[in-house]
């Protein structure tokens, strides 16, 4: 059901493997489909959105979008208790995110000049939903909330329907306690194609973010540069770090949680008690007896689920950090203490009561994280994810003199005779 390894070299080798579980060659395959998706909408606009959600999803998207009244009457819908749910979680990650708001600027240096920086919101942002194996209402909150601390005017949502081309209405009630403008009911490369180049219907975006299957993350790998995103999200992955004070029946569940999303999740666990091992193993064998998802629980503990069994906590930490889980789960005695020698981490869960699930639903840091590795260069989505920042340079007379001599000498090592002629021709000799 799961690899268990004892040698820590071998462990090195099949965490790598586990990074690397989409194959390039089926990258390539998926980017040639990918490209011809992109290039039929920027050419058909709303009639290829149409004709390839008709070809791929089996449902006709007219309208391509969802009413405001359809909107009202799912949240509506929606049993009080997840409404109360939905408003908490909707709460704490606005809160969160209002104290990551970044700061403006300015300061005098120290010729005389005033230097700075200023932020500002881009004007629009596309929000990607997946759809597929499970509805993510989640996604809309950690995606539509800091794009509205950040202070973003426009927000167009996009997420694949059903067969009936029916948007889960959970999805529909959390997009419309952010306030989302507008949302249409397309999926895949071709929703990214629309808020990429626009169409009639769909408005041309400044930002893409929130992550989807191998044609929607390829998909936004193409057009950035046409517009930014947040990031290249792969298969989700949790590792977890437990030492004796760690239960089998948290463990297994834990790493459940994470497998049970799709079969190319990773659920890794590092331990130094060698029973542990078993004893999770047997919980997995109990927990999935009547498990509604455990055939994708199965697949992906078959394929990329791994326990390594250390000497140390010092191997086990070396190993994540090696690995830079999106998830780190630490069950451990001193939490705090191995979470300062973690380097490479989407997020850190720290001790027995901080499961996972709580920070992919209302904890409020984000739940957007890097994957597959990413975490080593990458960080979650946040309210900067929806900002860009602009220099503010003023020189006066005083700091050009002060500084010009140097500008000139440095512009002249470039062989750049107008730079340095520009401050010459301002500074006193």
């Amino acid at each position: 059901m799961v690899t268990c390894v004892h040698d820590i070299d071998q462990a090195k080798l099949l965490l790598g493997n586990l990074s690397r579980r989409i194959s390039r060659d089926s990258q390539k395959t998926a980017m040639a489909t990918v490209e011809k998706i992109l290039n039929q909408v920027r050419e058909d606009g709303d009639k290829a959105l149409i004709s390839l959600t008709e070809q791929l999803d089996g449902f006709c998207p007219s309208p391509l979008q969802i009413s405001s009244d359809d909107l009202k009457e799912a949240w509506e819908q929606t049993p009080k208790e997840l409404q109360c749910a939905l408003t908490l979680a909707k709460e704490r990650i606005e809160d969160f995110h209002q104290r990551q708001k970044p700061k403006d600027l300015l300061y005098m240096g120290n010729h005389g000049e005033t230097l700075g920086r200023k932020w500002n919101p881009i004007e629009k942002a596309g929000i990607y939903v997946p759809g597929g194996r499970a509805s993510y209402p989640s996604t809309v909150l950690m995606n539509a909330i800091p794009a509205k601390v950040a202070g973003v005017k426009n927000i167009t949502m996009v997420s694949p329907a059903n067969k009936n081309g029916k948007i889960n209405s959970t999805v529909l009630a959390a997009a419309h306690l952010t306030g989302i403008n507008q949302i249409f009911r397309i999926g895949g490369a071709q929703a990214i194609a629309a808020l990429a180049f626009g169409t009639e219907e769909v408005q041309k975006v400044d930002v893409i973010t929130g992550p989807g299957n191998l044609y929607v993350t390829l998909a936004k790998k193409a057009v950035y540069g046409e517009v930014g995103i947040d990031s290249l999200a792969g298969p989700s992955e949790v590792l977890v770090i437990a030492d004796h004070t760690a239960t089998a029946k948290q463990v297994a569940a834990d790493m459940l949680a994470q497998a049970e999303h799709d079969p190319l999740a990773a659920s890794v666990l590092i331990t130094t008690q060698k029973k542990l091992e078993h004893e999770v193993i047997k919980e997995f064998q109990a927990q999935l007896e009547h498990h509604p998802r455990r055939k994708i629980c199965e697949a992906s503990l078959e394929k990329w689920g791994l326990i390594v069994t250390c000497e140390n906590l010092d191997d086990c930490i070396q190993l994540s950090n090696l690995f830079a889980p999106e998830h780190l789960e630490l069950l451990v005695e001193h939490p705090e203490e191995i979470s300062e020698k973690i380097d490479n981490a989407g997020a850190i869960f720290l001790g027995p009561w901080s499961p996972e699930a709580a920070g992919d639903y209302l904890a409020g840091p984000n739940h957007t994280l890097p994957t597959c590795g990413s975490a080593r260069f990458c960080s979650a989505l946040s309210v900067e994810t929806f900002m860009k920042n602009t220099s503010l340079i003023k020189f006066n007379e005083m700091a050009l003199n002060k500084t010009g001599e140097a500008i000139v000498h440095l512009a002249k090592s470039e062989g750049l005779h107008s730079h340095a002629e520009s401050v010459n021709m301002r500074i006193k000799k």
